[in-house]
Parts: C-alpha cells; structure tokens; sequence
C-alpha cells in the first residue's frame, strides 16, 4: 500500500489550492477518475465535480485553510482522519473515511462534527 499520511497531506493540500489549474492538476493527482465524495452536503463523482465542490468550500470560507486534526489511521486500502477547517477555533471539524486504489483516493466519507450555525 502506498504510504496513506502522503496521500491524505496531498487530499488537504488538494482542498487548500487555490489555484485553479493547479487544484484541477492536484485533484487527478490525488483522485481515480471516477473518484466519488459524499458528505451530508455534498455527493459529487469524478475530477470536474470534485473541482467544483472543492472552489465552491473555498469560496464559502475564504482565506481559511484545512489541516489535520490529528493522527492517519490506515489499513489495507482504508484511510482515516480528523481534519479542521481554520487554526484557531475552527469553525468546521470533519472526520473522513477514504478508500485507496494504487495510490489515489477512489472514494471519501466524510462527516461533519462542527460546523456554523447560519442565522
């Protein structure tokens, strides 16, 4: 198996790129082609979709940045992990389930633990 920590450090870095070629360039670097994401906002298939949502949270949030929240839990072609959004006081905390294929992300589970209320 591929080392998962680099696979999820490339992931974040894909959702912090705000380049946009260089995000699009990220995202087939890190995802399969039909790669899928599925969280309780957001179900989206392949590159062009995974860009989209991936712009769409960083126009949402602007300037903040995602990092881990702590330790890659992996085995065989799973991967685990807590991730915030924003350093202090993060307004969004995550946790993320991704399966592998050869070293790129064939699929993410994602769940939201914290996120802001809208008023």
């Amino acid at each position: 198996m591929h080392d998962a920590q680099s696979i999820v450090l490339r992931y974040i870095a894909t959702w912090n790129e705000a380049d946009a070629a260089r995000r699009r360039a990220l995202v087939g670097q890190t995802f399969t082609e039909d790669a899928t994401y599925t969280d309780p906002i957001a179900s989206v298939r392949g590159h062009g979709a995974l860009d989209q949502l991936i712009a769409a949270a960083q126009a949402q949030f602007g300037g903040l940045q995602f990092s881990l929240a702590g330790g890659v839990d992996a085995h065989h072609d799973q991967v685990r992990f807590t991730w915030q959004l924003g350093l202090e006081d993060p307004p969004v905390i995550g946790f993320d389930v991704a399966i592998l294929d050869d070293g790129r992300i064939r699929s993410v589970y994602g769940f939201l633990d914290k996120v802001p209320v809208l008023t």
